[in-house]
């Protein structure tokens, strides 16, 4: 068979325009693939915007199919479903990103930060406790560490706050020597309830040396000095705690009566409620001095007179309510109804009331129940704020 050169030459302007038309059909299945991405991109974006997240949701998971090696996208979608309260499926996608070897290192640790979120969010502490220790040399550093300590003081593992404190006091984030102080009282009290008062005692001056201006350990220490029948180095804690932090007197000003009664120091304590109430009146100082002139059987004591002194300063309706307690009116028989009715009207005013979020409660509190926050209780009733 002869070989015909005319199909050779045929045969190349053939190829030509296969190649040409297959390469075109390539670069437009490319960029439909690229346009429908953005697309879905941006419907979840107007989506989000106009906050139908179900929709955006929706958006974003067609986008993430388009183009699974965006990262933004993961990102994305997973804070939405924290958001809607989906943690798993917010987990998923964090854990899908971290299983990604091409990530960078910025983006990985992104990830770990949210998905330590996620367990957070979900309640799962143990495992956002490991989460955050994941981003320790991290960028978020700082937050995680804010965050361990938030899990630490929940769970009330005052050893591991009291590291992450001391840690982040060393990284220069703060200056936690209150807050190691509220730790240290903390573990005094568990010891207390188990019967350990002498290393109690020593957890308490530790405190005190940690942070001498904070008034809670001076006060609690001079509570089990007290317990123990020291109540003459009782009187000297409590001494100091008026000269360091005379604002907290107020919370000591029962105990400042105990501590009189039992050692017989009752005008020198007399005479230190005076000087404080003078510079600063309170109904606690207040109390506490009419209660000490009963036990001084001075007959010149000015006794319940104070509360009269007391409301030509403060329109006390919780003095007024204690002075007529005492008093015989012209008309007795009246006298238990209308007494009645003012202790109703003023138990709410001797309440304490937390500055950072309103929380009351009957007692002082150092760690509000309501909002977690620390020192947020004035040392003064509801009525005198």
């Amino acid at each position: 068979m002869e070989f015909n050169l005319t199909w050779i030459l045929l045969g190349f302007p053939v190829a030509f325009v296969l190649g040409w038309l297959a390469s075109r059909w390539d670069l437009r299945q490319v960029r439909a693939d690229n346009r429908q991405a953005p697309k879905a991109y941006f419907k979840g974006l107007n989506f989000l915007l106009n906050e139908q997240q179900d929709k955006a949701i929706d958006a974003f998971i067609e986008a993430v199919q388009n183009d699974p090696d965006t990262s933004e996208l993961h990102f994305a979608l997973g804070n939405l479903f924290r958001r809607r309260g989906e943690y798993n499926r917010a987990v998923r996608v964090h854990e899908h990103l971290l299983s990604r070897a091409d990530l960078s290192r910025s983006d990985r640790d992104r990830a770990q930060h949210a998905i330590a979120q996620d367990f957070l969010k979900a309640g799962l502490l143990d495992r956002a406790e490991d989460a955050l220790h994941r981003l320790e040399g991290t960028a978020y550093e700082a937050e995680a560490r804010l965050a361990l300590l938030a899990i630490y003081e929940r769970s009330r593992d005052w050893s591991q706050a009291a590291s992450i404190a001391r840690k982040m006091q060393a990284a220069n984030q703060g200056d936690f020597s209150a807050r190691l102080a509220h730790y240290l009282c903390e573990d005094a009290n568990a010891q207390v309830a188990r019967g350990q008062l002498d290393p109690a005692l020593q957890q308490l001056q530790q405190a005190v040396q940690t942070a001498p201006q904070a008034p809670r350990p001076r006060l609690e220490m001079a509570q089990l000095q007290h317990r123990q029948g020291q109540s003459a180095a009782a009187l000297k804690t409590l001494q100091e705690l008026a000269a360091q932090s005379p604002a907290a007197l107020p919370l000591a000003a029962s105990l400042l009566v105990e501590v009189a009664d039992a050692t017989g120091e009752i005008t020198a304590v007399q005479a230190l409620l005076t000087k404080h109430y003078a510079q600063t009146p309170s109904l606690d100082l207040l109390q506490a001095q009419v209660t000490l002139d009963k036990k001084s059987g001075n007959p010149d004591a000015p006794g319940r007179a104070r509360l009269v002194k007391h409301l030509e300063l403060e329109k006390s309706l919780v003095a007024a309510a204690q002075w007529l307690e005492g008093e015989t009116l012209t008309e007795e028989q009246y006298h238990g109804a209308v007494q009645k009715a003012l202790d109703h009207a003023a138990k709410p005013l001797t309440r304490y009331r937390c500055a950072a979020c309103g929380f009351e409660a009957r007692t002082h509190f150092w760690h509000c129940p309501g909002c977690q926050s620390w020192d947020s209780y004035p040392a003064r009733r509801v009525e005198e704020l």
